[in-house]
């Protein structure tokens, strides 16, 4: 070995070794040793009802005891106590359908603007959904890795993330944004959004378990592919069937070999039938789906990720235009979509699926607030909690956070809410969280506090 070569090599070694320890120096969060909520009511993620008053102690990031005694914390730990006052404790909520990367710009400024822009109304955006009272989030496609990373890590604040990176797409598919100039596509010519790591296109077996495999590399904890047709999308109707039986199972098979599983994007009988026979584990949308096939999803144990879409807010495509359109006649399937979820049991999953307005994104609470057009308010609730909790932990060892989310349980990752009032008994409380969530915190770390 030459001196040089000796020389490069020792210094690869000491940056390798000095950076995690610079970052974590800089940006690792300061967690109390303990917290302590007295006199307050828990809403679990799982239960109907609130339990009598109760005292619940953290210690560093996990729920280490609940008790209707009083607590005696560790004579050594260093404990603040928040006098609850017979309010509200609740689990963290998670929203099950995330594009943290897309939600508070127009699809054309994200299409064409300056990645390093993007990176930064994101970062808006994740501190804003953890003050809403999101404190995890399944982000279900875009170059959300280096997002999660600096949360991770303390640098910025935002929710826990359960990152799919790029959506896999077929040419022509929902994930295809290229203009109709930029087709055929020449070989090896990447657009800006496979370049940016928003999506992978992917026409072969070998293609797609190829791309499926380098985001699992970046961290994925799930697989997002695109089965069907979409809203969003120019190309495709939503009728069309995207993916061959091969190239799904390419997919599905890839993923289980890192011990997680695939999501679909599809809406039609015939894209979903033929994404659970190929193997996926959840299905996200669904919404023009009919019985039959909505019972072979709750005989199969298949997740159903359903988002309550109906035409009661304003549309990011013009009157007229294609895509609204096409927006207005998914609508036209929620409700009975949910009909059928509640009819057979099926494993309902809550998310928003915000795309390009800055504007609904603040109403985060209130697309979960409206469920009870469905469902209960403790329904509602769980199903933002311990339900979702539930499909989180279908990542397996994958999942970045080791614990339990969603539910309020001793050993579980400390993720709440202090909520003035019963949201049970009033949910439209999740709607204003900046009056109504006097405590939030995530993995044990209180990010804001007004009873102080």
């Amino acid at each position: 070995m030459t001196r040089w070569h000796g020389f490069a090599a020792s210094l690869a070694y000491f940056i390798a070794g000095l950076f995690p320890a610079l970052v974590q120096a800089q940006a690792k969060p300061v967690v109390a040793s303990g917290v302590l909520f007295e006199n307050v009511r828990v809403f679990d993620g799982k239960s109907k009802t609130l339990t009598p008053p109760a005292n619940v102690l953290v210690v560093g990031n996990v729920i280490q005891n609940i008790s209707t005694a009083p607590i005696t914390p560790p004579a050594e730990s260093k404990v603040t106590r928040i006098a609850g006052g017979g309010r509200t404790l609740m689990p963290g909520m998670i929203d099950a359908h995330t594009h943290l990367m897309f939600s508070l710009l127009p699809q054309a400024a994200i299409l064409t603007g300056d990645i390093g822009f993007i990176n930064v109304v994101a970062v808006k955006g994740a501190k804003d959904m953890l003050m809403r009272g999101f404190t995890s989030a399944r982000d279900l496609g875009g170059p959300v890795f280096g997002l999660k990373r600096g949360i991770d890590s303390g640098m910025i604040e935002g929710p826990r993330i359960w990152p799919s990176g790029a959506f896999v797409s077929q040419s022509g598919g929902h994930g295809d944004f290229r203009l109709p100039n930029d087709l055929p596509a020449r070989a090896g010519d990447y657009t800006f959004s496979e370049r940016v790591g928003a999506a992978a296109i992917a026409d072969s077996p070998d293609l797609v378990r190829q791309r499926v495999r380098e985001q699992l590399a970046l961290g994925a904890t799930q697989i997002k592919m695109m089965a069907g047709g979409g809203v969003a999308s120019s190309y495709d109707p939503l009728d069309v069937t995207q993916y061959s039986m091969a190239e799904l199972r390419a997919a599905v098979e890839a993923a289980e070999n890192w011990g997680t599983y695939v999501t679909v994007h599809a809406y039609t009988p015939r894209a979903v039938r033929q994404a659970i026979e190929a193997g996926v584990k959840c299905i996200d949308h669904g919404q023009l789906l009919d019985e039959a096939t909505a019972k072979l999803m709750a005989e199969k144990g298949i997740w159903w990720s359903l988002q309550p879409f109906i035409d009661d807010r304003p549309s990011a495509f013009p009157e007229g235009s294609p895509n609204r359109a096409k927006q207005l006649a998914m609508y036209k399937g929620t409700d009975f979509a949910y009909a059928m979820a509640k009819k057979f049991g099926i494993r309902t999953a809550w998310g928003t699926d915000n795309l390009f307005s800055a504007e609904e994104a603040e109403k985060q609470g209130f697309n979960l607030a409206k469920m009870v057009r469905w469902y209960t308010p403790a329904e509602v609730l769980k199903m933002a909690t311990g339900d979702n909790g539930e499909l989180l932990a279908l990542s397996g060892l994958r999942s970045p956070y080791p614990g339990k989310v969603g539910v309020v349980e001793k050993g579980a990752l400390a993720d709440l809410l202090l909520v003035d009032g019963d949201p049970i008994a009033n949910i439209k409380l999740i709607e204003d969280p900046g009056k109504n969530f006097v405590v939030i915190m995530k993995d044990g770390k209180v990010y804001k506090n007004t009873l102080r």
